[in-house]
């Protein structure tokens, strides 16, 4: 059966484990917050009214393109496209391309830094191989401007970050609504994984600083992940509405 991502692919690995997944959203959600184009994720009010259900619904997706056969993950893909559609429509404006562009240079930056994190160095075939799955993620959706290659996007993804990220009122509400939805401390623990995976202008533009606290936690937190411990310590840090989808996040 031919799938739209390779069964051995590293793609699949990275997003086959629930710990890699967390992290790639912890730095979506501190990139979107300075984004631009953010202004579109509060048109329809579901981000800033349910964040932590966006994340999951993201996810869900994300998912269903990289683990279905090949027909099954098309169908996702239009999916996205079509309510994306929709919202234009209900605006009266087009998001930009580059707005696109953006959240899926987000999606293979945060895939490689989250691996790279909690797992091993990439090699650069695999790094092109992340890229590939996203581009033709881009393709199916009909967007202009693609980089066409992993080289070309690494120079694309330097000139996004510096010419599509500010600090706004947009940016303190969807800190304050993190906040309110996950608790103080898990708040704090999100913005502890925000330092070690977002790139330095995020992390200036959130005034998140760049010490990061938790770096003693995360390597002590993979060696339980080595012993196969982590559950207990997952558990008692994970909003109880959702454990069981982050646990179902591992393959």
């Amino acid at each position: 059966m031919a799938t739209f991502v390779k069964q051995d692919s590293i793609v699949r690995s990275i997003w086959g484990k629930a710990d890699t997944v967390l992290f790639i959203f912890a730095g979506s959600a501190a990139e979107f917050a300075v984004n631009k184009a953010v202004d579109w994720l509060y048109f329809t009010g579901k981000l800033p009214a349910d964040p932590l259900g966006r994340l999951f619904s993201t996810v869900a997706y994300a998912r269903q393109i990289i683990f279905s056969d090949y027909e099954d993950a098309i169908r996702a893909i239009d999916k996205i496209t079509a309510i994306h559609q929709g919202v234009e429509q209900a605006r009266g404006a087009q998001i930009p391309d580059w707005a696109y562009r953006d959240v899926l240079f987000m999606l293979i930056d945060y895939s490689i830094r989250s691996f790279e994190l909690l797992e091993r160095q990439l090699t650069i075939q695999e790094k092109a191989e992340v890229f590939d799955v996203f581009y033709r993620v881009g393709a199916q959706m009909n967007l202009t401007g693609l980089p066409a290659s992993y080289l070309q996007w690494e120079l694309m993804r330097a000139e996004h970050l510096h010419h599509d990220l500010v600090s706004s009122e947009f940016t303190i509400d969807l800190y304050r609504q993190y906040k309110k939805h996950l608790g103080s401390l898990r708040y704090f623990l999100l913005k502890q994984v925000q330092i070690l995976v977002c790139p330095p202008l995020v992390k200036k533009l959130l005034k998140l600083g760049n010490i990061p606290i938790m770096w003693p936690a995360l390597i002590g937190y993979k060696f339980l992940r080595w012993l196969k411990l982590e559950n207990g310590l997952k558990n008692a840090l994970l909003p109880e509405q959702y454990k069981a989808q982050i646990i179902a996040l591992n393959i």
